[in-house]
Protein backbone atom coordinates (compact mmCIF):
# COMPACT_ATOMS: atom_id res chain seq x y z
CA UNK A 1 0.00 0.00 0.00
CA UNK A 2 1.30 3.46 -0.90
CA UNK A 3 2.39 5.64 2.01
CA UNK A 4 1.07 9.13 2.47
CA UNK A 5 3.39 12.09 2.63
CA UNK A 6 2.45 15.21 4.62
CA UNK A 7 2.10 18.35 2.53
CA UNK A 8 4.47 21.21 3.23
CA UNK A 9 2.87 23.47 5.85
CA UNK A 10 3.46 26.55 3.72
CA UNK A 11 2.32 24.94 0.46
CA UNK A 12 -0.73 25.88 -1.58
CA UNK A 13 -3.18 23.69 -3.47
CA UNK A 14 -1.19 24.57 -6.58
CA UNK A 15 2.01 23.35 -4.89
CA UNK A 16 0.13 20.23 -3.90
CA UNK A 17 -0.96 19.65 -7.52
CA UNK A 18 2.54 20.11 -8.93
CA UNK A 19 4.04 17.81 -6.28
CA UNK A 20 1.59 15.04 -7.14
CA UNK A 21 2.21 15.45 -10.87
CA UNK A 22 5.96 15.12 -10.29
CA UNK A 23 5.43 11.96 -8.23
CA UNK A 24 3.28 10.55 -11.01
CA UNK A 25 6.11 10.94 -13.51
CA UNK A 26 5.14 14.18 -15.26
CA UNK A 27 8.10 16.21 -16.50
CA UNK A 28 6.51 18.93 -18.64
CA UNK A 29 3.41 21.12 -18.47
CA UNK A 30 2.55 22.66 -21.84
CA UNK A 31 0.48 25.82 -21.89
CA UNK A 32 0.18 29.61 -21.86
CA UNK A 33 0.22 31.57 -18.63
CA UNK A 34 -2.87 33.51 -17.61
CA UNK A 35 -4.39 35.10 -14.53
CA UNK A 36 -6.38 32.16 -13.18
CA UNK A 37 -3.52 29.82 -14.03
CA UNK A 38 -0.80 31.94 -12.43
CA UNK A 39 -0.78 30.08 -9.07
CA UNK A 40 0.01 26.82 -10.87
CA UNK A 41 2.72 28.40 -13.04
CA UNK A 42 4.32 29.94 -9.98
CA UNK A 43 4.16 26.60 -8.19
CA UNK A 44 6.15 25.11 -11.08
CA UNK A 45 8.70 27.92 -10.75
CA UNK A 46 9.13 27.27 -7.03
CA UNK A 47 9.38 23.52 -7.53
CA UNK A 48 12.12 23.98 -10.13
CA UNK A 49 13.95 26.34 -7.81
CA UNK A 50 14.00 23.55 -5.24
CA UNK A 51 15.45 21.12 -7.81
CA UNK A 52 12.32 19.35 -9.03
CA UNK A 53 12.41 17.83 -12.53
CA UNK A 54 9.42 19.71 -13.94
CA UNK A 55 9.22 22.37 -16.66
CA UNK A 56 6.67 24.87 -17.83
CA UNK A 57 6.71 24.73 -21.65
CA UNK A 58 5.42 27.95 -23.18
CA UNK A 59 3.60 27.25 -26.44
CA UNK A 60 1.84 29.80 -28.66
CA UNK A 61 -1.58 28.17 -28.75
CA UNK A 62 -3.24 25.93 -26.18
CA UNK A 63 -4.32 23.51 -28.92
CA UNK A 64 -0.64 22.90 -29.55
CA UNK A 65 -0.16 22.33 -25.81
CA UNK A 66 -2.63 19.45 -25.84
CA UNK A 67 -1.12 17.91 -28.98
CA UNK A 68 2.39 18.21 -27.52
CA UNK A 69 1.28 16.49 -24.31
CA UNK A 70 -0.38 13.73 -26.35
CA UNK A 71 2.83 13.04 -28.28
CA UNK A 72 4.95 13.02 -25.12
CA UNK A 73 2.60 10.50 -23.53
CA UNK A 74 2.62 8.40 -26.72
CA UNK A 75 6.41 8.28 -26.96
CA UNK A 76 7.24 7.85 -23.26
CA UNK A 77 4.17 6.15 -21.79
CA UNK A 78 4.49 8.72 -19.00
CA UNK A 79 1.85 11.14 -17.77
CA UNK A 80 2.01 14.37 -19.77
CA UNK A 81 0.30 17.59 -18.76
CA UNK A 82 -1.19 20.60 -20.52
CA UNK A 83 -2.93 23.65 -19.10
CA UNK A 84 -5.13 26.54 -20.11
CA UNK A 85 -6.36 29.63 -18.32
CA UNK A 86 -10.06 30.26 -17.68
CA UNK A 87 -12.57 30.51 -20.51
CA UNK A 88 -10.95 30.90 -23.94
CA UNK A 89 -7.60 29.59 -22.75
CA UNK A 90 -8.74 26.13 -21.74
CA UNK A 91 -11.32 25.94 -24.54
CA UNK A 92 -8.40 25.93 -26.98
CA UNK A 93 -7.24 22.64 -25.44
CA UNK A 94 -10.28 20.70 -26.55
CA UNK A 95 -9.17 19.59 -30.03
CA UNK A 96 -5.86 18.18 -28.83
CA UNK A 97 -7.58 16.52 -25.88
CA UNK A 98 -10.03 14.75 -28.20
CA UNK A 99 -7.01 13.49 -30.11
CA UNK A 100 -5.21 12.31 -26.96
CA UNK A 101 -8.28 10.59 -25.53
CA UNK A 102 -9.06 8.75 -28.75
CA UNK A 103 -5.42 7.66 -28.94
CA UNK A 104 -5.69 6.39 -25.36
CA UNK A 105 -2.59 8.06 -23.97
CA UNK A 106 -2.16 9.32 -20.36
CA UNK A 107 -2.69 13.09 -20.41
CA UNK A 108 -3.82 15.37 -17.60
CA UNK A 109 -5.26 18.76 -18.48
CA UNK A 110 -5.47 21.61 -15.99
CA UNK A 111 -8.40 23.84 -16.88
CA UNK A 112 -8.21 26.85 -14.63
CA UNK A 113 -11.48 28.58 -13.82
CA UNK A 114 -12.94 31.92 -12.83
CA UNK A 115 -13.10 32.85 -9.09
CA UNK A 116 -15.21 30.25 -7.33
CA UNK A 117 -17.63 32.81 -5.85
CA UNK A 118 -18.47 34.00 -9.39
CA UNK A 119 -19.31 30.61 -10.89
CA UNK A 120 -22.89 30.59 -12.15
CA UNK A 121 -23.21 34.38 -12.53
CA UNK A 122 -22.19 34.68 -16.21
CA UNK A 123 -18.98 36.29 -15.07
CA UNK A 124 -16.31 37.49 -17.53
CA UNK A 125 -14.87 34.49 -19.43
CA UNK A 126 -17.14 32.05 -17.60
CA UNK A 127 -17.48 28.59 -19.08
CA UNK A 128 -17.96 25.23 -17.37
CA UNK A 129 -14.87 23.16 -18.11
CA UNK A 130 -15.97 20.28 -15.91
CA UNK A 131 -18.93 19.84 -18.28
CA UNK A 132 -17.30 20.84 -21.55
CA UNK A 133 -14.52 18.27 -21.43
CA UNK A 134 -16.64 15.29 -20.38
CA UNK A 135 -16.87 13.80 -23.88
CA UNK A 136 -13.12 13.98 -24.56
CA UNK A 137 -11.92 12.58 -21.22
CA UNK A 138 -12.10 9.57 -18.95
CA UNK A 139 -12.29 11.81 -15.87
CA UNK A 140 -13.38 15.42 -15.46
CA UNK A 141 -13.90 17.02 -12.05
CA UNK A 142 -13.69 20.43 -10.42
CA UNK A 143 -11.62 21.06 -7.30
CA UNK A 144 -13.72 23.23 -4.98
CA UNK A 145 -11.75 23.15 -1.76
CA UNK A 146 -8.27 22.53 -0.38
CA UNK A 147 -9.34 19.50 1.61
CA UNK A 148 -10.85 17.88 -1.49
CA UNK A 149 -7.82 18.48 -3.72
CA UNK A 150 -5.40 15.63 -2.86
CA UNK A 151 -7.82 12.79 -3.53
CA UNK A 152 -9.29 14.35 -6.67
CA UNK A 153 -5.83 15.01 -8.10
CA UNK A 154 -4.78 11.45 -7.30
CA UNK A 155 -7.96 10.10 -8.87
CA UNK A 156 -7.37 12.11 -12.04
CA UNK A 157 -3.85 10.70 -12.32
CA UNK A 158 -5.03 7.14 -11.74
CA UNK A 159 -7.73 7.50 -14.40
CA UNK A 160 -5.28 8.93 -16.94
CA UNK A 161 -2.91 6.01 -16.44
CA UNK A 162 -5.53 3.36 -15.90
CA UNK A 163 -7.92 3.91 -18.80
CA UNK A 164 -5.58 5.18 -20.31
CA UNK A 165 -6.86 8.54 -21.51
CA UNK A 166 -7.38 12.18 -20.66
CA UNK A 167 -8.17 13.45 -17.18
CA UNK A 168 -9.30 17.05 -16.74
CA UNK A 169 -9.01 19.01 -13.50
CA UNK A 170 -11.00 22.22 -13.34
CA UNK A 171 -9.30 24.51 -10.82
CA UNK A 172 -10.52 28.01 -9.90
CA UNK A 173 -7.61 30.40 -9.42
CA UNK A 174 -8.59 31.31 -5.88
CA UNK A 175 -8.79 27.64 -4.87
CA UNK A 176 -5.36 27.00 -6.37
CA UNK A 177 -3.99 29.73 -4.08
CA UNK A 178 -5.47 28.29 -0.85
CA UNK A 179 -3.22 26.73 1.78
CA UNK A 180 -2.92 22.99 1.27
CA UNK A 181 -4.70 20.72 3.72
CA UNK A 182 -4.04 17.08 4.49
CA UNK A 183 -1.60 14.81 2.76
CA UNK A 184 -0.05 14.42 -0.65
CA UNK A 185 -1.11 11.00 -1.82
CA UNK A 186 1.83 9.00 -3.17
CA UNK A 187 0.94 8.35 -6.80
CA UNK A 188 4.38 7.31 -7.99
CA UNK A 189 3.48 3.62 -7.97
CA UNK A 190 1.96 2.41 -11.24
CA UNK A 191 0.89 -1.21 -10.77
CA UNK A 192 1.66 -3.59 -13.65
CA UNK A 193 -1.19 -4.07 -16.05
CA UNK A 194 -3.16 -7.30 -15.53
CA UNK A 195 -3.02 -10.14 -18.01
CA UNK A 196 -6.20 -10.27 -20.08
CA UNK A 197 -6.40 -14.00 -20.70
CA UNK A 198 -9.22 -15.10 -23.02
CA UNK A 199 -11.85 -17.67 -22.13
CA UNK A 200 -10.59 -21.12 -23.24
CA UNK A 201 -13.90 -21.97 -24.92
CA UNK A 202 -13.67 -18.82 -27.06
CA UNK A 203 -10.12 -19.74 -28.10
CA UNK A 204 -11.28 -23.27 -28.97
CA UNK A 205 -14.07 -21.83 -31.12
CA UNK A 206 -11.58 -19.62 -32.93
CA UNK A 207 -9.26 -22.60 -33.48
CA UNK A 208 -12.11 -24.62 -34.96
CA UNK A 209 -12.92 -21.75 -37.33
CA UNK A 210 -9.28 -21.56 -38.45
CA UNK A 211 -9.05 -25.33 -38.96
CA UNK A 212 -12.24 -25.36 -41.05
CA UNK A 213 -11.10 -22.55 -43.37
CA UNK A 214 -8.93 -22.95 -46.46
CA UNK A 215 -8.02 -19.27 -46.84
CA UNK A 216 -7.40 -17.30 -43.63
CA UNK A 217 -6.39 -13.63 -43.53
CA UNK A 218 -5.18 -11.74 -40.45
CA UNK A 219 -5.94 -8.02 -40.23
CA UNK A 220 -3.92 -6.39 -37.43
CA UNK A 221 -4.43 -3.14 -35.58
CA UNK A 222 -2.64 -1.27 -32.81
CA UNK A 223 -3.66 -4.00 -30.38
CA UNK A 224 -0.91 -6.27 -31.75
CA UNK A 225 1.67 -4.08 -30.02
CA UNK A 226 3.96 -6.35 -28.06
CA UNK A 227 2.69 -9.47 -29.87
CA UNK A 228 4.62 -9.17 -33.15
CA UNK A 229 6.45 -12.49 -32.93
CA UNK A 230 3.34 -14.37 -31.76
CA UNK A 231 1.27 -13.12 -34.69
CA UNK A 232 4.05 -13.93 -37.17
CA UNK A 233 4.26 -17.46 -35.74
CA UNK A 234 0.50 -17.91 -36.13
CA UNK A 235 0.55 -16.62 -39.71
CA UNK A 236 3.37 -19.01 -40.56
CA UNK A 237 1.56 -22.01 -39.12
CA UNK A 238 -1.79 -21.37 -40.82
CA UNK A 239 -0.33 -19.76 -44.00
CA UNK A 240 -2.25 -16.53 -43.46
CA UNK A 241 -1.29 -13.26 -45.15
CA UNK A 242 -1.22 -10.31 -42.74
CA UNK A 243 -2.79 -6.96 -43.54
CA UNK A 244 -2.90 -4.04 -41.16
CA UNK A 245 -4.55 -0.76 -40.29
CA UNK A 246 -2.59 2.50 -40.21
CA UNK A 247 -2.11 2.31 -36.43
CA UNK A 248 -1.13 -1.34 -36.67
CA UNK A 249 1.57 -0.70 -39.29
CA UNK A 250 4.43 0.16 -36.93
CA UNK A 251 3.80 -2.90 -34.75
CA UNK A 252 3.42 -5.66 -37.36
CA UNK A 253 4.82 -4.69 -40.76
CA UNK A 254 8.54 -4.99 -39.96
CA UNK A 255 10.30 -8.38 -40.22
CA UNK A 256 7.08 -9.75 -41.67
CA UNK A 257 7.35 -12.14 -44.65
CA UNK A 258 3.55 -12.39 -44.76
CA UNK A 259 2.82 -8.67 -45.17
CA UNK A 260 0.17 -7.70 -47.73
CA UNK A 261 -0.11 -4.02 -46.90
CA UNK A 262 -2.89 -1.85 -45.63
CA UNK A 263 -6.57 -1.42 -46.33
CA UNK A 264 -8.73 1.69 -46.11
CA UNK A 265 -8.65 5.06 -47.80
CA UNK A 266 -4.86 5.22 -47.46
CA UNK A 267 -4.37 1.57 -48.34
CA UNK A 268 -1.98 -0.17 -50.68
CA UNK A 269 -0.89 -3.65 -51.65
CA UNK A 270 -3.14 -6.71 -51.82
CA UNK A 271 -4.77 -6.37 -48.41
CA UNK A 272 -8.19 -5.32 -49.71
CA UNK A 273 -8.32 -8.18 -52.22
CA UNK A 274 -7.14 -10.77 -49.70
CA UNK A 275 -9.72 -9.85 -47.07
CA UNK A 276 -12.49 -10.20 -49.65
CA UNK A 277 -11.26 -13.55 -51.00
CA UNK A 278 -10.76 -15.16 -47.59
CA UNK A 279 -12.86 -17.89 -46.03
CA UNK A 280 -12.05 -16.49 -42.59
CA UNK A 281 -10.96 -12.98 -41.65
CA UNK A 282 -9.37 -12.58 -38.21
CA UNK A 283 -9.38 -9.03 -36.83
CA UNK A 284 -6.64 -8.73 -34.22
CA UNK A 285 -6.68 -5.73 -31.90
CA UNK A 286 -8.34 -3.36 -34.34
CA UNK A 287 -11.41 -1.16 -34.27
CA UNK A 288 -10.96 -0.33 -37.96
CA UNK A 289 -13.70 2.23 -38.70
CA UNK A 290 -14.08 1.99 -42.49
CA UNK A 291 -16.58 -0.82 -42.88
CA UNK A 292 -16.80 -0.24 -46.64
CA UNK A 293 -13.33 -1.77 -46.92
CA UNK A 294 -14.28 -4.87 -44.91
CA UNK A 295 -16.18 -7.80 -46.47
CA UNK A 296 -19.73 -8.50 -45.39
CA UNK A 297 -19.85 -12.00 -46.87
CA UNK A 298 -16.72 -13.47 -45.24
CA UNK A 299 -16.81 -15.29 -41.92
CA UNK A 300 -15.16 -12.94 -39.41
CA UNK A 301 -13.51 -13.48 -36.04
CA UNK A 302 -12.46 -10.62 -33.80
CA UNK A 303 -10.01 -10.52 -30.89
CA UNK A 304 -9.99 -7.40 -28.73
CA UNK A 305 -9.28 -6.44 -25.17
CA UNK A 306 -12.31 -4.13 -25.21
CA UNK A 307 -15.60 -6.09 -25.54
CA UNK A 308 -17.53 -3.03 -26.73
CA UNK A 309 -15.43 -3.04 -29.92
CA UNK A 310 -16.56 -6.51 -30.94
CA UNK A 311 -18.85 -6.51 -33.96
CA UNK A 312 -19.55 -2.79 -34.05
CA UNK A 313 -17.93 -2.30 -37.48
CA UNK A 314 -18.63 -5.50 -39.37
CA UNK A 315 -20.14 -8.96 -39.06
CA UNK A 316 -19.03 -11.04 -36.11
CA UNK A 317 -19.04 -14.84 -36.21
CA UNK A 318 -16.43 -15.61 -33.55
CA UNK A 319 -15.71 -13.25 -30.64
CA UNK A 320 -12.73 -13.44 -28.28
CA UNK A 321 -12.23 -10.96 -25.45
CA UNK A 322 -8.58 -10.84 -24.48
CA UNK A 323 -5.13 -9.48 -25.12
CA UNK A 324 -3.85 -10.32 -28.62
CA UNK A 325 -0.62 -11.86 -27.37
CA UNK A 326 -2.32 -14.00 -24.74
CA UNK A 327 -4.94 -15.12 -27.26
CA UNK A 328 -2.51 -16.02 -30.02
CA UNK A 329 -0.24 -17.94 -27.66
CA UNK A 330 -3.25 -19.94 -26.46
CA UNK A 331 -4.43 -20.48 -30.03
CA UNK A 332 -1.15 -21.69 -31.58
CA UNK A 333 -1.18 -25.25 -30.16
CA UNK A 334 -4.82 -25.72 -31.17
CA UNK A 335 -4.58 -24.90 -34.88
CA UNK A 336 -3.47 -27.32 -37.58
CA UNK A 337 -0.50 -26.58 -39.78
CA UNK A 338 -1.71 -25.45 -43.19
CA UNK A 339 -1.54 -28.10 -45.91
CA UNK A 340 -1.28 -25.50 -48.68
CA UNK A 341 0.36 -22.09 -48.93
CA UNK A 342 -1.12 -21.33 -52.33
CA UNK A 343 -3.42 -18.54 -51.15
CA UNK A 344 -0.65 -16.91 -49.12
CA UNK A 345 1.80 -17.09 -52.02
CA UNK A 346 -0.79 -15.67 -54.41
CA UNK A 347 -1.58 -12.68 -52.20
CA UNK A 348 2.09 -12.03 -51.56
CA UNK A 349 2.78 -12.07 -55.30
CA UNK A 350 -0.02 -9.58 -55.91
CA UNK A 351 1.27 -7.44 -53.07
CA UNK A 352 4.76 -7.28 -54.56
CA UNK A 353 3.26 -6.32 -57.93
CA UNK A 354 1.18 -3.58 -56.31
CA UNK A 355 4.16 -2.24 -54.43
CA UNK A 356 6.18 -1.97 -57.63
CA UNK A 357 3.20 -0.43 -59.42
CA UNK A 358 1.05 2.05 -57.52
CA UNK A 359 3.40 2.54 -54.57
CA UNK A 360 6.62 2.25 -56.55
CA UNK A 361 5.57 4.43 -59.47
CA UNK A 362 7.38 7.55 -58.32
CA UNK A 363 10.31 6.05 -56.43
CA UNK A 364 13.93 5.90 -57.46
CA UNK A 365 16.00 7.61 -60.13
CA UNK A 366 13.15 7.99 -62.63
CA UNK A 367 11.41 10.43 -60.27
CA UNK A 368 14.41 12.76 -60.08
CA UNK A 369 13.41 14.36 -63.39
CA UNK A 370 9.78 15.03 -62.47
CA UNK A 371 9.04 18.68 -61.70
CA UNK A 372 7.24 19.67 -59.49
CA UNK A 373 8.62 17.19 -56.97
CA UNK A 374 6.30 14.23 -56.54
CA UNK A 375 5.38 13.82 -52.86
CA UNK A 376 5.87 10.05 -53.16
CA UNK A 377 9.49 10.61 -54.13
CA UNK A 378 10.03 13.00 -51.22
CA UNK A 379 8.52 10.52 -48.76
CA UNK A 380 10.65 7.69 -50.13
CA UNK A 381 13.90 9.67 -49.85
CA UNK A 382 12.89 10.83 -46.36
CA UNK A 383 12.39 7.21 -45.33
CA UNK A 384 15.91 6.39 -46.52
CA UNK A 385 17.61 9.36 -44.88
CA UNK A 386 15.87 9.45 -41.49
CA UNK A 387 17.36 7.74 -38.44
CA UNK A 388 16.51 4.13 -37.60
CA UNK A 389 14.92 5.26 -34.33
CA UNK A 390 13.31 8.46 -35.62
CA UNK A 391 9.95 9.67 -34.39
CA UNK A 392 7.80 10.80 -37.32
CA UNK A 393 4.85 13.07 -36.58
CA UNK A 394 2.44 13.18 -39.49
CA UNK A 395 -0.12 15.77 -40.53
CA UNK A 396 -3.63 14.63 -41.37
CA UNK A 397 -4.43 14.55 -45.08
CA UNK A 398 -2.06 13.57 -47.86
CA UNK A 399 0.90 13.36 -45.45
CA UNK A 400 -0.95 10.45 -43.83
CA UNK A 401 -0.99 8.72 -47.21
CA UNK A 402 2.69 9.22 -47.91
CA UNK A 403 3.70 8.15 -44.39
CA UNK A 404 1.51 5.06 -44.58
CA UNK A 405 2.97 3.98 -47.90
CA UNK A 406 6.62 5.02 -47.69
CA UNK A 407 7.82 5.25 -44.08
CA UNK A 408 9.28 1.87 -43.16
CA UNK A 409 8.79 0.64 -39.58
CA UNK A 410 11.53 -1.41 -37.97
CA UNK A 411 10.42 -1.88 -34.37
CA UNK A 412 12.28 1.22 -33.18
CA UNK A 413 10.77 4.02 -35.22
CA UNK A 414 7.55 5.65 -34.13
CA UNK A 415 4.90 7.17 -36.37
CA UNK A 416 2.50 9.48 -34.53
CA UNK A 417 -0.47 11.29 -35.98
CA UNK A 418 -4.07 12.23 -35.38
CA UNK A 419 -5.05 8.86 -36.79
CA UNK A 420 -8.34 8.49 -34.89
CA UNK A 421 -9.41 12.11 -34.50
CA UNK A 422 -8.18 13.31 -37.89
CA UNK A 423 -7.29 16.87 -36.90
CA UNK A 424 -5.34 19.20 -39.14
CA UNK A 425 -2.15 20.86 -37.89
CA UNK A 426 -1.07 18.11 -35.50
CA UNK A 427 2.40 17.31 -36.88
CA UNK A 428 4.35 20.32 -35.58
CA UNK A 429 2.86 20.41 -32.04
CA UNK A 430 3.17 16.62 -31.80
CA UNK A 431 6.84 17.06 -32.73
CA UNK A 432 7.27 19.61 -29.93
CA UNK A 433 6.10 17.08 -27.35
CA UNK A 434 8.15 14.25 -28.84
CA UNK A 435 11.34 16.34 -28.96
CA UNK A 436 10.88 17.89 -25.50
CA UNK A 437 10.46 14.48 -23.89
CA UNK A 438 13.05 12.55 -25.91
CA UNK A 439 16.29 14.54 -26.04
CA UNK A 440 18.84 13.07 -28.43
CA UNK A 441 16.24 11.31 -30.56
CA UNK A 442 15.58 12.48 -34.11
CA UNK A 443 12.08 13.95 -34.50
CA UNK A 444 10.73 14.58 -38.00
CA UNK A 445 7.48 16.47 -38.61
CA UNK A 446 5.93 15.50 -41.94
CA UNK A 447 3.81 18.62 -42.32
CA UNK A 448 1.53 19.88 -45.03
CA UNK A 449 1.48 23.58 -45.79
CA UNK A 450 -2.18 23.74 -44.71
CA UNK A 451 -1.38 22.22 -41.33
CA UNK A 452 1.74 24.30 -40.79
CA UNK A 453 -0.13 27.52 -41.64
CA UNK A 454 -2.89 26.70 -39.16
CA UNK A 455 -0.54 26.67 -36.15
CA UNK A 456 2.31 28.65 -37.69
CA UNK A 457 3.11 30.30 -34.37
CA UNK A 458 4.54 27.04 -33.06
CA UNK A 459 7.64 27.71 -35.15
CA UNK A 460 8.31 30.38 -32.54
CA UNK A 461 7.98 27.74 -29.81
CA UNK A 462 10.44 25.45 -31.56
CA UNK A 463 12.94 28.27 -31.94
CA UNK A 464 12.46 29.58 -28.40
CA UNK A 465 13.09 26.12 -26.94
CA UNK A 466 15.79 25.31 -29.52
CA UNK A 467 14.14 21.95 -30.10
CA UNK A 468 15.90 19.79 -32.74
CA UNK A 469 12.69 19.28 -34.69
CA UNK A 470 13.20 18.73 -38.42
CA UNK A 471 10.14 19.95 -40.33
CA UNK A 472 9.81 18.41 -43.79
CA UNK A 473 7.12 20.46 -45.50
CA UNK A 474 5.07 18.88 -48.29
CA UNK A 475 4.20 22.23 -49.82
CA UNK A 476 1.60 21.83 -52.56
CA UNK A 477 -0.39 25.02 -51.84
CA UNK A 478 -3.64 23.05 -51.73
CA UNK A 479 -5.70 20.89 -49.40
CA UNK A 480 -4.91 17.73 -51.35
CA UNK A 481 -7.10 15.25 -49.47
CA UNK A 482 -10.13 17.54 -49.62
CA UNK A 483 -9.47 18.06 -53.32
CA UNK A 484 -9.54 14.30 -53.85
CA UNK A 485 -12.71 13.91 -51.77
CA UNK A 486 -14.46 16.47 -53.96
CA UNK A 487 -13.36 14.78 -57.18
CA UNK A 488 -14.58 11.30 -56.26
CA UNK A 489 -17.92 12.83 -55.28
CA UNK A 490 -18.24 14.39 -58.72
CA UNK A 491 -17.41 17.92 -57.60
CA UNK A 492 -14.72 20.09 -59.16
CA UNK A 493 -12.28 21.26 -56.51
CA UNK A 494 -13.26 24.62 -55.05
CA UNK A 495 -11.89 26.52 -52.08
CA UNK A 496 -9.02 24.08 -51.67
CA UNK A 497 -6.12 26.11 -53.02
CA UNK A 498 -3.86 28.37 -50.97
CA UNK A 499 -1.52 31.17 -52.02
CA UNK A 500 2.04 30.07 -52.61
CA UNK A 501 4.09 30.99 -49.57
CA UNK A 502 7.84 30.63 -49.17
CA UNK A 503 7.76 29.01 -45.73
CA UNK A 504 11.54 28.76 -45.76
CA UNK A 505 11.70 32.55 -45.61
CA UNK A 506 9.13 32.57 -42.81
CA UNK A 507 11.15 30.07 -40.79
CA UNK A 508 14.38 31.92 -41.53
CA UNK A 509 12.85 35.16 -40.26
CA UNK A 510 12.01 33.39 -36.99
CA UNK A 511 15.56 32.13 -36.76
CA UNK A 512 15.12 28.53 -37.91
CA UNK A 513 17.57 27.44 -40.63
CA UNK A 514 15.51 26.62 -43.71
CA UNK A 515 15.76 25.87 -47.40
CA UNK A 516 13.19 25.83 -50.21
CA UNK A 517 13.50 22.96 -52.68
CA UNK A 518 11.93 22.96 -56.15
CA UNK A 519 14.23 20.53 -57.97
CA UNK A 520 13.90 16.83 -57.06
CA UNK A 521 17.65 16.41 -57.49
CA UNK A 522 18.14 18.67 -54.45
CA UNK A 523 15.82 16.76 -52.12
CA UNK A 524 18.29 14.27 -50.69
CA UNK A 525 21.00 16.85 -50.06
CA UNK A 526 18.56 19.23 -48.35
CA UNK A 527 17.33 16.49 -46.03
CA UNK A 528 20.84 15.38 -45.14
CA UNK A 529 21.90 18.92 -44.35
CA UNK A 530 18.86 19.45 -42.12
CA UNK A 531 19.41 16.15 -40.28
CA UNK A 532 23.11 16.85 -39.76
CA UNK A 533 22.46 20.32 -38.37
CA UNK A 534 22.02 20.71 -34.59
CA UNK A 535 18.79 22.33 -33.47
CA UNK A 536 15.67 22.93 -35.55
CA UNK A 537 15.50 23.03 -39.35
CA UNK A 538 12.82 23.33 -42.02
CA UNK A 539 12.93 21.87 -45.53
CA UNK A 540 10.18 23.43 -47.67
CA UNK A 541 9.71 21.12 -50.67
CA UNK A 542 7.40 22.38 -53.40
CA UNK A 543 5.42 19.28 -54.38
CA UNK A 544 2.98 18.51 -57.17
CA UNK A 545 -0.49 19.71 -56.12
CA UNK A 546 -2.14 17.35 -58.62
CA UNK A 547 -0.66 14.18 -57.12
CA UNK A 548 -3.49 12.00 -55.87
CA UNK A 549 -3.52 8.97 -53.61
CA UNK A 550 -5.13 6.10 -55.47
CA UNK A 551 -7.01 3.78 -53.07
CA UNK A 552 -6.42 0.01 -53.22
CA UNK A 553 -9.82 -0.56 -54.77
CA UNK A 554 -11.53 1.91 -57.06
CA UNK A 555 -15.31 1.57 -57.06
CA UNK A 556 -17.60 2.26 -59.99
CA UNK A 557 -19.11 5.13 -57.99
CA UNK A 558 -15.68 6.69 -57.52
CA UNK A 559 -14.90 6.38 -61.23
CA UNK A 560 -18.22 7.97 -62.14
CA UNK A 561 -17.69 10.75 -59.63
CA UNK A 562 -14.22 11.45 -60.91
CA UNK A 563 -15.44 11.46 -64.53
CA UNK A 564 -18.26 13.87 -63.69
CA UNK A 565 -15.87 16.18 -61.85
CA UNK A 566 -13.43 16.16 -64.76
CA UNK A 567 -16.26 16.89 -67.20
CA UNK A 568 -17.32 19.86 -65.12
CA UNK A 569 -13.71 21.01 -65.00
CA UNK A 570 -13.44 20.86 -68.81
CA UNK A 571 -16.75 22.63 -69.34
CA UNK A 572 -15.63 25.28 -66.91
CA UNK A 573 -12.56 26.00 -68.99
CA UNK A 574 -10.15 23.85 -67.00
CA UNK A 575 -8.95 21.51 -69.74
CA UNK A 576 -5.32 22.30 -68.94
CA UNK A 577 -5.84 21.36 -65.30
CA UNK A 578 -7.40 18.03 -66.32
CA UNK A 579 -4.50 17.19 -68.62
CA UNK A 580 -1.97 18.14 -65.95
CA UNK A 581 -3.70 15.95 -63.39
CA UNK A 582 -3.72 13.01 -65.80
CA UNK A 583 -0.01 13.44 -66.45
CA UNK A 584 0.73 13.65 -62.73
CA UNK A 585 -1.08 10.44 -61.87
CA UNK A 586 -1.01 8.25 -64.97
CA UNK A 587 1.54 5.83 -63.51
CA UNK A 588 -0.42 5.59 -60.29
CA UNK A 589 -3.62 4.12 -61.73
CA UNK A 590 -3.84 0.42 -60.78
CA UNK A 591 -3.71 -1.93 -63.74
CA UNK A 592 -5.93 -5.00 -63.89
Amino acid sequence: MAKNKPARPDGTVADHLVAQLIEAGARNIYGIVGDSLNPVVDAVRRARKEGADISWVHVRHEEAAAFAAAAEAEVTGRLAVCAGSCGPGNLHLINGLYDANRSRVPVLAIASHIPSNQIGTQFFQETHPDRLFTECSVYSEMISSAVQAPRVIASAIHHAYGAPGVSVLTLPGDVADLDAVGFVTDVSCRPPRPRHVPDPASVRELADAVNEARKVVIFAGAGVRGAHDDVIALADKIAAPIGHSLRGKEWIQYDNPFDIGMSGLLGYGSCFEATHEADLLILLGTDFPYDQFLPDDVRTAQVDIEPTHLGRRTRLDVAVVGDVGETVRALLPLVDKAKSRRFLDSMRKKHVKAMSGVVGAYKGKSAESLVPVHPEYLADVLDQEAADDAVFTVDTGMCNVWAARYISPNGRRRVIGSFLHGSMANAVPHAIGAAKSSPGRQVVAMAGDGGLAMLLGELVTIKALDLPVKIVLFDNATLGMVRLEMLVEGLPSYGTDSPEVDYAQVADAIGIPAVRVTDPKDVRGALREAFDRPGPALVDVVTDPRALSIPPSITAEQVRGFAVAMSKEVLGGGLGEVVSMARSNLRNVPKP
